[in-house]
């Protein structure tokens, strides 16, 4: 497969993976209409508060429309345009009065095609990642999600719900290190594309292997289900090591936002 239709599948669980997360949040917006994903969920991080261009004839009124509907929200939001698919979009940007979050691309999308064999990256010692089935469970991974963000646990307590382990194309995960709780992991699968989210670590277990190892997990898990890709978003913390497990930039992400 070539990197433009890698790209084209990344992006495409993105979008299907952020609005299945918000879609339980109280009050959350989630549309794909006239080729225009509107993700807005009113919680304070700009991942799950996007306008996301779903198919590359969209007009720019749906563009705008899409910014306005979210704009009077009064969420922060971010319009993530698509370095080389969406370049021609930029002159909206300015005409919608949106600015350039950074001085470069702030997210890139990365993929791992063909997939390793299953066992490719073995937990660390005493490592034990086990598949959230129940309240304990969820309750364990909102608490070191937070922790290992950085983030209110509230925007976790909003997101990972029961509702959102029943479905069938999510995989949420917890990792422990003699039963105390260190690690993070979400699959969500759209067709053949395992999406991999919310890999976190506490401060206090890090630099021991245990976010490759639940990125392989979940990889493992997505083979064992029929996946032949995986795909992720990386910070710059997780940028070389999910260059380490294989997993290469299939496409860069230009943020736009609202100055005000």
């Amino acid at each position: 497969m070539d990197t433009a239709g890698l790209a084209r599948l990344e992006h495409d669980n993105l979008i299907a993976a952020i609005s299945v997360a918000v879609s339980n949040v109280p009050g959350a917006r989630v549309e794909r209409a006239r080729g225009v994903a509107l993700i807005a969920s009113g919680l304070p991080l700009l991942l799950f508060n996007q306008v996301l261009i779903d198919d590359d004839d969209a007009p720019d009124d749906a563009i705008a429309e899409a910014v306005t509907m979210v704009r009077d929200r009064g969420d922060q939001f971010v319009v993530n345009l698509r370095v080389g698919p969406d370049d021609g979009r930029r002159p909206l940007m300015e005409r919608l009065d949106l600015v350039r979050l950074g001085d470069g691309p702030w997210m890139p999308g990365m993929a791992l095609h063909p997939l390793p064999a299953a066992g490719s990256v073995p937990p660390a010692p005493g490592h034990e990642i086990h598949l959230v089935t129940d309240a304990p469970g969820i309750e364990d991974h909102i608490a070191t999600s937070a922790a290992g963000f950085g983030v209110e646990r509230a925007v976790f307590d909003a997101i990972v719900t029961e509702a959102l382990v029943a479905l069938p194309d999510v995989t949420l995960y917890v990792g422990y290190m003699d039963g105390v709780p260190v690690t993070t992991g979400l699959g969500v699968r759209t067709g053949r594309t395992i999406g991999i989210y919310s890999i976190a670590t506490i401060e206090a277990a890090r630099r021991r292997g245990h976010g490759a190892a639940m990125t392989m997990r979940i990889v493992d898990d997505g083979l064992a289900a029929g996946c032949d890709l995986a795909v992720l978003q990386a910070s710059d913390m997780g940028l070389p090591i999910y260059e380490r497990l294989g997993f290469r930039t299939v496409v860069q992400y230009d943020g736009f936002v609202d100055p005000r």
